[in-house]
């Protein structure tokens, strides 16, 4: 095949590499500085908008209207606080993302929600609680509800500045380059001036569907200044297992993101003097499930959970306090896959099921993106809402029994191992319904989900009143096997509060930018070792808005 080079000219003042949530955000703030705008991306227009498309569109927010009005006080300190005792700062490099820490709290407490309300933006009233923590006040864990859900979730959160471009587009000042796979940067004097990459041939693959990687030609694209938003490594599982923090990363994995998540670019700019940072802290999850209806290779679902189910590990033993649904989940990860197996086990009820179990993404929440009030009420109705029972019904993770016996073997038949014993199981479940019927207690799982029924939104839509769980009318029993789903790479390119990426001297390289996953947010893994959750989809903004700014005021 003979290659080509792109006819089309390409230069504008900012070039933005990555056409996911911070590249658009940074692209929608050089616009609107006043400055030309070329979008390169390696995947079809059909993917514009990346992982943001597919999110559940969670948000951190402190002190927001919607917490009040739920009875939660709520302060910029105690998130502060929450921040770091999860973040664990503890290298040198630790400086800048302590920083974009301290920065972004602020900015959640601050002007965040106003800022996204001026673009349109609205969120679901019922504010959630993720990554309960459980640990001491010191410790990991959100102290107060702070996941606010956008309305329209993923979709919803990229509409505005979707729309922005749009403008620009029609103006004349904002392009779209798609199948541009930028490979390497032009320097001038140590400063960047613009990107040189490959053409890939043209693919009509629909969104988040892998698309072919043939070469057929080569471009160029001259700029007053470059923004990186790749990205990370989530769909490249080899990558994920060499940075696997000790070693011993799990053989099989779900994938939680596209397959063009690959993270390369991060590695061109670290060849060109930019420094990479704490890359051995992502952030994965073990309550993956396999899609019912795949989009891109090992495509896995992530369960969001109430309280109330046992997790067990694959032979059946709970895991230790505090790892309960929703509370520590890089705390769970690191405990399973410890054990030396592939999966582990929800195992609960027909009543839990139909009121705790939700699915993460837009595409599993079809009532919050497609703002749909009336599919939305009927959440609280009694029964399974449908993406769950689809799963309950056709998930190859899901199974149901009368008796814990019978669900222990069907559970032994699903992973090809008599790992679960059926007496033990039954055992399992009767002592843990003994606490429940004494009205007080000794088990700490059953006192977390009485203290979160004190809340609103809890007790309203997602945690199930404490009960008997082998009762007839609360069954059938239900078993999901669980395994580990890859999603976020919590390091990164180093940045400055500008978003400048730094060279290993600690300096700026001119014209160089970096914003999203790629830079871990913000500094380069501003999360620390752990994520308090809501708070991806926000570094994207913040920092995506930080670089945009910058790189405009660069090219004034």
């Amino acid at each position: 095949m003979a290659l080509t080079v792109d006819p089309v000219p390409l230069a504008a003042d900012v070039v933005v590499v990555g056409a996911g949530l911070s590249g658009l955000v940074a692209a929608a703030q050089a616009y609107n500085a006043g400055r030309s705008v070329l979008i390169l991306d390696q995947e079809p227009e059909a993917s514009l908008g990346g992982q943001a498309h597919w999110s559940f569109g969670g948000l951190f927010l402190v002190g927001s209207p919607e917490q009040r009005h739920l009875g939660v006080r709520d302060s910029a300190d105690l998130a502060l606080s929450d921040w770091l005792g999860s973040a664990g700062f503890d290298r040198a490099e630790d400086h800048w993302p302590r920083r974009w820490a301290e920065a972004y709290v602020d900015f959640a407490a601050g002007e965040k929600r106003a800022w996204l309300h001026a673009l349109g933006v609205k969120f679901f009233p019922l504010v959630q609680w993720a990554e309960r923590g459980g640990y001491d006040a010191q410790g990991h864990g959100n102290s107060v509800p702070r996941f606010h859900v956008t309305w329209g979730t993923g979709p919803g959160l990229l509409e505005p500045f979707l729309a922005k471009l749009a403008e620009g587009v029609a103006a004349g000042r904002v392009r779209y380059a798609f199948r541009h796979r930028a490979t390497g940067l032009a320097m001038s004097g140590g400063a960047v001036t613009g990107v040189h990459g490959e053409l890939l041939e043209p693919s009509d693959a629909g969104r988040g569907v892998a698309s072919s990687r043939t070469v057929v030609g080569s471009f160029a694209a001259a700029a007053g200044a470059v923004v990186v938003t790749t990205g990370g490594i989530g769909a490249d599982h080899e990558a994920v297992r060499a940075h696997w923090p000790g070693g011993a990363a799990p053989q099989y994995l779900l994938s939680g993101v596209p397959a063009s998540v690959d993270g390369r670019f991060q590695a061109v700019v670290a060849g060109h003097g930019g420094t990479l940072a704490n890359m051995d802290r992502m952030w994965h999850y073990p309550e993956g499930i396999h899609n019912t209806d795949p989009v891109w290779p090992a495509h896995g679902i992530r369960i969001l959970s109430g309280p109330s189910p046992l997790w067990l590990d694959a032979t059946g033993r709970r895991l230790p306090v505090p790892l309960f649904p929703g509370f520590d989940s890089l705390g769970a990860l690191r405990h399973i896959t410890a054990t030396g197996h592939r999966h582990s086990w929800l195992v609960l009820n027909k009543t839990i099921l139909a009121k705790e179990f939700a699915l993460s993404g837009s595409e599993q929440n079809p009532d919050l993106t497609g703002k749909d009030v009336k599919l939305l009420a009927k959440r609280a109705l009694p029964g399974t809402v449908r993406p769950v029972q689809r799963f309950l019904e056709h998930g190859v993770d899901f199974r149901r029994a009368a008796t814990p016996e019978e669900l222990a073997e069907k559970m032994n038949a699903l992973v090809g191992e008599d790992l679960l014993d059926g007496g033990a199981l039954r055992e399992l479940l009767v002592a843990r319904d003994r606490q429940v019927t004494c009205g007080l207690g000794k088990d700490t799982q059953l006192n977390a989900i009485r203290e979160a029924r004190r809340f609103a939104t809890d007790k309203l839509m997602r945690v199930a009143p404490p009960h008997q769980m082998l009762a007839a009318e609360h069954g059938p029993l239900v078993a999901v096997r669980l395994s580990v789903l890859t999603r976020k790479s919590l390091g990164g390119l180093t940045t400055n509060l500008s978003s400048r990426v730094l060279g290993s001297s600690g300096a700026p390289i001119g014209g160089l930018f970096a914003a999203g996953e790629a830079a871990g947010f913000g500094g380069g893994g501003m999360h620390g070792y752990r994520s308090l959750e809501g708070t991806f989809l926000g570094g994207c903004l913040f920092s995506g808005r930080s670089a945009g700014r910058a790189a405009a005021a660069e090219t004034a």
